[in-house]
Formats: C-alpha cells, structure tokens, sequence
C-alpha cells in the first residue's frame, strides 16, 4: 500500500524572479561574447541559459483543495498541498488531484429486493479524496472505481431487503430509508477504502417497483390501505355501540332483553359502517314487531 506523504513544495515566486533575471543575464552574456567572437564565453552562457530555462521548467501552482502528486522516472516522492505558486524539482512529474467534495447520482438499477421482487433503486453519493497516494496509484481510474463500486454496492444492498415490510420490525427499502441509507455508506466505504476515498453520504434518491410489476404492486397496496381503513372503521363502530348500550343501561333509559340487544347491535353497525348513507325506516308497531 502506498499511503500519501505530504511534501510541500518551497515557494516559487523567488525561485521564478531569480532564475528568470538569471536567463536574462544568460542571454545578455551570449550576446556579448558573440560580439567579441569568445566560443569559450558563448558556450558558458548558453550552458547558463539552458540551466535557468529548465529550472524555470519546476514552477507550477497548487490551487485551493487540490493536491499534486510528485513523481521522478516513476518513484513517488510525495504530495505538494500547499497553495500558490511553488516550485520543485523539474524532473518531477506533477499530477494534479483534486481534494474538493464531490457527489453523483448512480443509474436507475432494475434488481431484485430479498423477495425477488423486481424494483428499481438509485442513491446520490457525495465523497472526496483523503489520500492523493492511494488515489493515484492503487487503482487505475479512481473516478469510475467511484461509480462502479457505489453501482456494486448498491445492488448487493437492495437484494439484502424488501421493497415493503410485512412483518412488524422488519427493516424495509420502502419504511427504513435513513437506515438503508447508512448501511449503504458503510457498505460503499469499505469498498472505496483502497483508493483513498472517503464517502461522506449517501441518500436513496429514487426508489419504486419495476414498471411490469407496478400495476399489480399498486393493486396489493390499495387492498391492504381498504382493509386497514375497514379494520379501523369497525373497531371505531364497535366501540361507539358499547358505548351505547353501558349508557342506556347505566341510565336506565329501557331495558333491553339478549335479543333486541343483538338488533340494535346490527342495526347501529350496519349504520356506522356502511359507506353510503342509510335510510331510516319508522317502526310503527311494537319494538318486537
């Protein structure tokens, strides 16, 4: 593994001025001796020339939040983080990474949840470069290695959950999204640990079922929300009638034998559960008539 050695460049704005009059001065002595027809100067000063030119060849500038990764014939030689003009050896090669906090949002991927449901999941990735070595040198491409390690991670997620939890407790895709969320980020970071990457966060940015399953999904989903609209509405009603018949009998308001009990209790459910409107209809004879 090779880890990042920070390696701060010196300044190079001395650097630049100097060899630069120096050049100056080179060719100003080049000239002279042309004049005077001295080959001995001439070559010295186009040696001086030469020298300074390549010299000059070493500046370069870091910019805010980036790094330049140093290298001489293929030998790391460390990271230069210091900002502005600076300057180092010209034979090194100077690759520049940058340091910001970036972020993408993966593809749509069609996978199957743990029920082997068909659905279609993407998440935003935000993440930066911590380690300018590693980054550089231990694997090929880190920005695609970014993307496809998220894509692979997020696949192995998604089939480790299903889309709707039909158990209570049981962590779902659908119910559980901060929590996916957070597994997700530990899954993508053991991943991207290798290229000196960290990932900061990572969010479900789009979640549904598959489009030749939709239909019937949205069916099964309508059906639980009536039961459970049912459901309540009968505990509801049930209530309401037990609360009828203890303060009619606690006021002593009529007396009702096992019998009428269980018409009034049908009457009073089938008027609070009904979803239309009921008709009253006027007895006009006695109460067991």
């Amino acid at each position: 593994m090779i880890r990042e050695v920070r390696r701060d460049a010196i300044p190079g704005i001395p650097v630049l001025i100097l060899f630069f009059l120096a050049l100056l001065g080179s060719i100003a002595w080049l000239i002279s001796a042309g004049i005077r027809n001295s080959g001995a100067e001439g070559i010295a000063a186009g040696l001086c020339a030469v020298i300074s030119i390549v010299v000059l060849l070493g500046v370069f500038t870091v910019h805010p939040n980036q790094g330049r990764v140093m290298q001489l014939f293929g030998s790391y030689r460390g990271t230069a983080h210091e900002t502005g003009l600076r300057w180092a050896n010209p034979f090194y090669t100077k690759k520049p990474i940058s340091l910001r906090v970036r972020n993408f949002e993966t593809a749509k991927l069609k996978v199957n949840d743990r029920r082997g449901n068909p659905v279609e999941i993407a998440t935003v990735v935000v993440w930066k470069v911590v380690d300018t070595a590693e980054a550089a040198f231990q694997v090929d491409n880190y920005e695609n290695f970014v993307h496809v390690q998220s894509e692979a991670a997020l696949r192995n997620l998604a089939t480790g959950y299903p889309y709707d939890a039909h158990r209570e407790g049981e962590t779902a895709l659908s119910s559980h999204t901060a929590e996916i969320s957070a597994q997700l980020k530990v899954e993508i970071q053991e991943r991207l640990a290798q290229a000196g990457v960290e990932v900061i966060e990572t969010r479900i940015s789009h979640l549904a079922y598959s489009p030749e399953i939709a239909a019937a999904m949205l069916r099964r989903q309508q059906a639980a929300a009536v039961v459970a609209a049912r459901q309540t509405i009968v505990e509801g009603a049930v209530g309401m009638v037990e609360t009828a018949l203890d303060m009619l009998a606690a006021k002593n308001v009529i007396t009702l034998d096992e019998e009428r009990k269980a018409a009034m209790v049908s009457n009073l459910l089938v008027v609070l559960c009904s979803e239309q409107n009921t008709q009253p209809v006027v007895n006009t004879g006695t109460i067991y008539q």
